[in-house]
């Protein structure tokens, strides 16, 4: 499955390697909220020391508009770097030009480099070949670890291949290898479980799913929309009118595939304290929304996950956020949890899902990546991973 020249089959000894890693963390006020994407990418960066290279790594973070957006900047996630790992950490204000091109020359092996966020040039999502020259002129080799932007055919994520040797990095390795195996060779029954607000961002990994999938169990707002295709009255509830009938046309297709909720919790507003109640399947009364599986649902889930070979899971099964509402999603995820499956989660809130449930450990994969994964999951080639040397 994957036949992409790993960092192992380069010789990076006395050379600067340049690791696009996915450094996209929450930081509020400078502090850095959740970790888990740089420790991901730490087993990349210690091969590469313990080998002899001087490691550059670039990354995104956020949506900055210009370069003065200062708390887009990397430095807090250098800093923080700097206390995981046993080599000296070096911050350059800029990512390309002088500041850049001096900080990496100066740089020597068993030294790490971090770069200023890369969307601070307009020109990096555009993978504009200039950027591309600029990025790849700071050192010999190019690595790519950063699966979370691999869908993404930016500047230092696929442009700067055209001018470099490129390999994946453990953490990309490991994704493709999880996700990959998922779809192309899934232990059997597959269970793919879908939550969310939207069908329309998940309509080919659904198309695919039926092709693939012995179960699609749906939840989340997703399945409102679903559920009106069917004929139900759903209220204020979150629905996307515009894709009922593409709803409609993949539950014609499902042969029974798709599982639907069968019980529902309502709320009186979209409101944490609102008031609530229960209800099996029904027209959703006026006034009212759904904001969560029900109870029942939550158990025929449960059953259906608990037989399961491989479980995939992308998307909470409600509005998690509101605690009350976050009942179902913690159900499916301690099914997922206790299940026997090889079980491979994506996509941030179902990720945020497993960890505060403390079930994090009983998962074979976490994945770093939520519009990747989703892209991989609809059977799409990732430009981040196309652009790296066949073995």
């Amino acid at each position: 499955m994957f036949n992409k020249k790993m960092v192992t089959d380069l010789d990076v000894n006395g050379k600067k390697v340049i690791v696009r890693v996915d450094f996209n963390v929450p930081i509020k006020e400078g502090v850095i909220k959740d970790d888990t994407r740089i420790t991901a990418a730490l087993p990349t960066i210690n091969y590469l020391l313990e080998q002899g290279a001087a490691v550059i790594l670039m990354s995104h973070l956020g949506r900055p508009k210009t370069k003065e957006d200062l708390q887009f900047s990397l430095r807090p996630v250098a800093e923080h770097l700097a206390t995981l790992i046993d080599a000296p950490v070096k911050f350059a204000e800029d990512c390309r030009g002088e500041v850049a091109k001096t900080a990496a020359d100066a740089l020597q092996p068993g030294e790490v480099l971090v770069l200023e966020n890369t969307r601070f040039y307009p020109q990096e999502s555009k993978n504009d070949p200039e950027m591309s020259k600029d990025l790849a002129s700071l050192a010999d080799l190019y690595v790519n670890d950063a699966f979370g932007s691999a869908h993404r055919a930016h500047a230092s994520t696929a442009g700067i291949a055209d001018h470099l040797p490129a390999a994946a990095g453990f953490l990309m390795e490991k994704e493709i290898k999880y996700l990959g195996n998922a779809i192309a060779d899934p232990v059997r029954p597959f269970v793919a479980i879908l939550g969310g607000a939207k069908i329309s961002d998940k309509i080919g990994v659904i198309e695919n799913l039926l092709k693939t999938a012995d179960n699609i169990l749906i939840g989340g707002g997703m399945a409102n929309t679903f559920l009106k295709a069917q004929g139900y009255e759903m209220a204020d509830s979150l629905v996307e009118e515009e894709v009922l009938d593409t709803a409609k046309d993949l539950l014609s297709r499902a042969f029974g595939k798709i599982l639907l909720p069968v019980d529902m919790v309502l709320a009186s507003a979209f409101d944490a304290e609102a008031e609530l109640k229960t209800l099996p399947l029904c027209d959703v009364p006026a006034g009212w929304r759904v904001l969560d599986i029900g109870p029942d649902t939550a158990k025929l889930f449960a059953k259906v996950i608990a037989d399961a070979g491989t479980v995939v899971w992308n998307g909470p099964m409600g509005v998690f956020e509101f605690p009350r509402f976050a009942v179902g999603t913690f159900e499916v995820a301690k099914a997922v949890a206790e299940s026997q499956a090889v079980s491979i989660i994506g996509g941030g809130d179902s990720v945020s899902a497993i960890n505060q449930s403390g079930l994090s450990e009983k998962i074979t994969h976490i994945s770093t990546g939520g519009g990747a994964s989703l892209e991989m999951l609809e059977g799409l080639e990732l430009p981040g991973l196309a652009v790296l040397n066949d073995k």
